[in-house]
């Protein structure tokens, strides 16, 4: 085919059709594009699973025609699972299988809108002789079904296992052969759960899911902020409020800080949905720049809830949460605090923060910690503009 001007080339409209959750759909931009290609990670029992099953029994209960394929459970095991869900509907043909002629003869024969494919590392083309989930066989079965996808407009979703640093299993050129990729994960020890695109050739990757993992299966969060704060205690020392971004999403984050005299001569570090690296290098600026002594003492940080705090803008709010539980003092219960600290003590702006702020002044805040270089602002609470850590510590009466 010879090559033409741009110009004369017709554009291709991809209008994404809605899967019924609300949460998806946000992810996704609008819903599934026919003939895309979605690959879904994620820990083993987070719930990739169930929200598959969830997504699939509500298209078949607006009379869409859909396949689920497994090849990780029996297809007995798969409708009990859509009986707790509420997802058993005439529409929805489910096939245990792993072979991929036959899954290909599944879609030849039903021709469904939308197919399922639980899990991608299960599925093997008998042609190959390698193992089903090796790089090989994995490649050639994610080829063929995204081939498939293409030539019958069918929205492919293929589910696929995580290795232990979090990184989708398989060839890494798997990832660039779908057209989207979707993580979701959560804290097993928490209902919460989170779902991201981290590649979407039909939309932004900015966006973000919340669900809660409940016994009816995943319900959708819609106040994200309020759950965080649902059981907060105002007044305890070691407790600030952060607003941060995930996405496009402004979210409102206790984090806890407790330091206390250490026992060894190695002070103890444990920390649970903030960076290790960003608490232990805050301490290090608190013992030199604010002259707080801190390094001695064992610490112990967390986000409250299962959610991941790991942008620059919770640095602020690591930092006086430290301090606060180093000095015994609380900070006001009425005060959020963002911003991104650097070596020096200084603060520097983070994005979005109006956004961040108007998210907070909704809960009922009324002063926000930010750094000098703030602009103003369009939000409904008193902006605090101080330069360095050691002044928000002073302002706050957090000194020793």
């Amino acid at each position: 085919m010879p090559a033409v001007p741009i110009t004369e080339i017709a554009s291709l409209e991809c209008v994404p059709q809605s899967t019924g959750s609300a949460e998806v759909d946000r992810v996704l931009g609008g819903g599934l594009v026919p003939g895309s290609v979605t690959l879904v990670g994620g820990e083993p029992g987070v719930g990739k699973s169930t929200l598959l099953l969830q997504v699939l029994g509500g298209l078949a209960a607006r009379g869409a025609r859909v396949l689920y394929v497994t090849g990780e459970e029996s297809a007995a095991q798969v409708r009990r699972r859509a009986e707790r869900l509420d997802a058993v509907h005439p529409g929805l043909l489910l096939a245990g299988e792993t072979n991929l002629a036959h899954i290909l003869g599944h879609v030849a024969e039903s021709a469904p809108s939308v197919m399922v494919v639980d899990s991608i590392q299960t599925t093997f083309d008998p042609d190959l002789a390698s193992a089903p989930g090796s790089v090989g066989q994995v490649r050639q079965c994610a080829h063929r079904l995204t081939s498939v996808a293409k030539h019958t407009d069918t929205s492919v979703l293929l589910v696929g296992h995580v290795t232990k640093d979090g990184g989708l299993a398989g060839p890494r050129t798997l990832e660039h052969v779908v057209d989207t990729v979707l993580s979701f994960d959560g804290d097993r020890d928490h209902s919460l759960r989170l779902l991201r695109a981290t590649k979407h050739r039909f939309g932004s990757t900015q966006e973000l899911g919340v669900f809660s993992m409940e016994h009816t299966g995943l319900a959708p969060v819609t106040d994200p902020s309020g759950v965080f704060l649902a059981d907060r205690r105002p007044g305890v020392a070691g407790s600030v409020v952060v607003p941060v971004l995930d996405g496009h999403r402004p979210l409102l984050v206790e984090l806890q800080a407790l330091v206390v005299d250490g026992r060894t001569a190695v002070p103890r570090r444990s920390v649970s949905g903030v960076d290790p690296g960003r608490v232990g290098l805050l301490m290090a600026v608190l013992e030199r720049r604010v002259q707080l002594s801190v390094l001695h003492l064992e610490t112990y940080a967390l986000a409250v809830g299962g959610v991941r705090v790991t942008e620059p803008g919770a640095d602020l709010g690591i930092g006086l949460a430290i301090a606060s539980s180093a000095t015994g003092r609380p900070v006001p219960a009425d005060v959020v605090a963002c911003g991104e600290v650097g070596l020096g003590g200084e603060l520097r702006s983070v994005g979005g923060l109006e956004r961040r702020l108007a998210e907070a002044a909704r809960f009922g805040f009324r002063r926000a910690l930010v750094p000098r270089s703030t602009p103003e602002l369009a939000v409904d609470l008193e902006l605090v503009r101080v330069p360095t850590l050691g002044a928000a510590v002073a302002l706050l009466g957090l000194a020793e």
